[in-house]
């Protein structure tokens, strides 16, 4: 399970900004197509927290879609998978978003 590497790092990409705050909200965004498990993220995060500024914070978590664009036809549409098929029937297509994970925005209290 590469998710509690994966949210162990944005614990430590927020503590490293934040070390001093108390984290009360994290938004994430998990692209459908980044090989990431949002459900298993969200297992990870209150474990991973513990001791740190987003003990206790809540998980916000966003799933855009994927994006692919057709050499062949010039379509862009929605990728449902990695190795998208445009519906002209052409498999040369870019993946050009849904595969990120992105930290969007953190929010911290204002009483610390």
């Amino acid at each position: 399970m590469h998710e509690l590497a994966v949210t162990e790092s944005v614990i430590a990409a927020i503590t490293a900004q934040l070390s001093d705050s108390r984290v009360v909200v994290v938004h994430l965004e998990i692209g459908r197509l980044s090989g990431v498990m949002p459900d298993a993220v969200r297992f990870c995060f209150a474990l991973a927290g513990e001791g740190t500024c987003v003990e206790g914070a809540r998980l916000d978590i966003t799933e855009p879609d994927g994006v692919g664009d057709c050499a062949s036809c010039g379509l862009t549409f929605p990728a449902r998978a990695p190795f998208a098929v445009c519906p002209c029937g052409s498999t040369d297509v870019a993946v050009t978003g849904g595969a990120d994970l992105t930290i969007k925005a953190v929010e911290v209290a204002d009483d610390v």
